[in-house]
């Protein structure tokens, strides 16, 4: 049997042990805290280098197209890069392209850009009426003005206080009326001729 003082000897050294024990247990978790800190750090420094470099990228080619290059892009480019490639299109009348465009940023989450699209859109198809309609060529300028209103009217479900928006709206109406009859097989729409809109003082001023 194990004296008293044999007891008394073993008591510190199993406190001791216990010590220890803790002491690694500790030191481990304060090791793991600290691998895991470091690697989060490392994942979110590798991410925003990430995002710089595509600012970078996404300026350059915002610039370059602003220059007036005909840069191509990506169909996951940023919402800004797919609007500065449409306003390079627009310049330069490639309307159709724009409209592909349209449809890209559609998909993107950025509804002021969308919207400021549908804006220059239906202007630049505007632009195209005016021009139609100054040649004499009213047939072939109403569809330019019906997607013109399509757009306008789309921009201000996104943002109902938009002045600019509401007037190029109430321009386009009075170059081509709704057709509200109900005869769905004459189109939706009646070009603003004299006889049909007898108080029109010719192209209205104030072009988009």
């Amino acid at each position: 049997m194990s004296s008293a003082r044999d007891l008394s000897q073993k008591w510190p050294q199993r406190k001791w042990m216990r010590f220890n024990a803790v002491r690694r247990v500790f030191h481990q978790a304060v090791d793991l805290v600290a691998g895991f800190v470091l690697l989060a750090s490392l994942v979110w420094l590798i991410a925003a280098g990430a995002t710089w470099l595509a600012r970078l990228s996404d300026n350059r080619t915002i610039a370059a197209l602003r220059a007036d290059q005909d840069v191509k892009i990506s169909s996951d480019a940023s919402a800004a890069v797919i609007f500065a490639r449409a306003g390079f299109l627009l310049a330069h009348q490639r309307i159709d392209e724009t409209q592909g465009l349209l449809e890209l940023l559609a998909r993107r989450d950025d509804q002021k850009v969308y919207r400021n699209l549908l804006f220059n859109l239906g202007n630049a198809r505007l632009r195209q009426a005016f021009v139609l309609i100054s040649n004499g060529d009213l047939s072939a300028a109403v569809p330019f003005v019906n997607l013109a209103k399509q757009n306008y009217r789309r921009a201000l479900e996104l943002d109902p206080s938009d002045w600019n928006t509401k007037y190029n709206l109430d321009v386009a109406l009075r170059l081509v009326r709704d057709f509200s009859f109900g005869q769905e097989n004459e189109g939706d729409t009646l070009p603003a001729s004299k006889q049909l809109w007898p108080d029109m003082p010719g192209v209205p001023e104030g072009l988009p």
